[in-house]
């Protein structure tokens, strides 16, 4: 009868250690060690790894102990995310104990930072902000099993290396853009947009709206924009457009993640689907044809005419009340075919409107070429070709107090052909691998600017060869995280050496969630 007692005593001791231990795998499976802390992209700005691990059990519940709804709704968001894969209840509770506990309250980590301690009996996430603990969602999903972003239930176990990360943003402003005016994306399409970028504390969705191509946004005064001008794309095909009721599902839905919507009218180039719907806007008062191109730089609004700035109003006014976010993009560049003094004129004469209606004004970097207001920024998207006078002329507008977001073409535009061989995107920036697009440092990419005067970094993605989500995935990883990572991570975390060998353990990641990615032979991605 002793092994029996033996064998009976030894499963008491393991009962009664649930808590605290890490079990055995089954029997047949092999065990899985959880990923080490500084696994994760963005890189945090503090690590300290500990001894053991946590284990997520069909007895974990996620707690909000004195919770805001903002918690609750983090913490349900967190639960939406785990459920499916893990197959466990997970329920959310403002009860106290173990588990998955989230906390408002935590000092000294600003609007979006946030502190993870995992030990053997609790994962605990603390913030200041409710910005921070959703930001921490997404470094602590990245800490559990690639399986726990599938959709159906995985065999786990589900454990998470123990410590202690510590984390806030270098930049404010984490951006991504979408080009719907090239061709155009469904609200669906772009919330799957949403979901990805955020799992990188993206925390700016740049909704490029109009173009040559087509006018993708509802303005009740002006209806054929849509009706008209959004009735194309390029190729020819049927285009499309967001009623304000589609505009206003996108905004709440990037609200519920953390993220602000940035709308971009441009102007006064880049405007052909609205020259095309009203014959007005234009100085000999007649409609051009609807274009379904990719050239540039032949379309202008009338800068003497008084009907352009009655539009620009009402555009601007529309679009201002349908976005809470505190920023609205102008566009201005290649305006090749306006003359500069009235490209003076037009972008002195709208900047004001703008802040009329309570918004800071964004304007590509060629804004500088004017007289930025006060407060406004300039998206810089130049790249090696760009003249040292140009470079010269945004780092001068820089020292006089224009923000900048950076977007150099060469490093962050991801729809550039990652090789000659990349049957999507264009290459007129040059080919941009994923080394390259990671290796360069906002805070002194620019010669001359401040690095104070950096808001931050954009990664745009122009869609005149890209229709579909999988071709928008395509070409934005593994580029994506890495400029994520440029925003996100102190200056002294970049080394593309480790940064690749974290990038590639996002790859099983990706495949769990049916991310179409390019494999750069760059990076060292897991076999079998």
């Amino acid at each position: 009868m002793r092994p029996r007692r033996l064998f009976c005593f030894l499963v008491l001791v393991a009962a009664a250690g649930l808590s605290t231990a890490v079990p055995a795998p089954a029997a047949g499976r092999p065990a899985a060690d959880p990923a080490p802390l500084d696994r994760v992209v963005p890189a945090p700005a503090s690590v300290r790894p500990a001894q053991g691990a946590y284990r997520l059990t069909d007895r974990t519940a996620i707690r909000v102990p004195g919770a805001t709804g903002d918690t609750k709704r983090v913490a349900g968001y967190l639960a939406d995310v785990l459920r499916p894969s893990t197959g466990y209840g997970l329920p959310v509770t403002t009860k106290g104990g173990d588990g998955i506990v989230l906390r408002l309250g935590a000092e000294g980590l600003g609007e979006e930072g946030y502190r993870l301690t995992v030990t053997g009996r609790a994962v605990t996430l603390s913030a200041s902000r409710p910005a921070g603990l959703f930001h921490g969602v997404q470094t602590l999903r990245q800490l559990l099993p690639a399986a726990t972003e599938r959709r159906t239930e995985q065999p786990g176990p589900w454990t998470i290396a123990a410590g202690t990360i510590t984390d806030t943003p270098r930049y404010a402003y984490r951006g991504a853009m979408l080009d719907v005016s090239r061709h155009f994306f469904s609200v669906e399409k772009v919330k799957r947009y949403i979901d990805q970028l955020v799992l990188y504390k993206i925390n700016k969705l740049h909704l490029h709206l109009s173009d040559d191509q087509g006018w993708r946004i509802a303005i009740d005064s002006w209806p054929r924009l849509t009706t008209y001008g959004g009735s194309t794309q390029v190729g020819g095909g049927p285009g499309g457009y967001y009623t304000k009721a589609d505009y206003k599902e996108i905004v709440r839905y990037a609200q519920s993640r953390y993220l602000t919507v940035v709308p971009e009218i441009d102007m006064p180039g880049h405007t052909n689907a609205a020259l095309a719907s009203y014959a007005e806007l234009n100085c000999d008062g007649v409609a051009p044809p609807l274009y379904t191109g990719t050239e540039v730089g032949f379309s202008s609004f009338c800068v003497p005419k008084p009907v352009t700035y009655d539009f620009v109003d009402d555009v601007i006014r529309d679009l201002a009340a349908m976005t809470p976010g505190p920023y609205l993009h102008i566009g201005g560049d290649e305006a090749h075919s306006t003359s500069h003094e009235d490209y003076v004129t037009f972008m002195n004469k709208v900047q004001p409107v703008v802040a009329k209606y309570g918004k800071t004004v964004i304007g590509w970097h060629q804004l500088t070429g004017a007289t930025p207001v006060k407060g406004a920024v300039a998206q810089y998207w130049g790249y090696d070709a760009t003249s040292a006078a140009e470079k010269a002329q945004v780092a001068d507008a820089a020292k006089k107090g224009t923000r900048l977001i950076l977007s150099p073409a060469d490093r962050a535009y991801l729809d550039m052909k990652y090789t000659k061989d990349t049957e999507l995107g264009l290459s007129w920036a040059g080919y941009v691998e994923a080394q390259r697009s990671y290796d360069w440092d906002p805070g002194t990419y620019l010669a001359g600017a401040p690095a104070g005067s950096v808001l931050g970094v954009e990664a745009p993605m122009w869609s005149e060869t890209l229709s579909e989500s999988d071709q928008v995935e395509y070409m934005a990883f593994p580029r994506l995280p890495g400029i994520a990572e440029l925003g996100w991570s102190p200056a002294s975390t970049h080394d593309w050496d480790t940064y690749k060998v974290r990038l590639a353990s996002q790859g099983p990641r990706w495949d769990a969630m049916g991310i179409d990615y390019y494999r750069s032979p760059q990076v060292p991605w897991p076999t079998g």
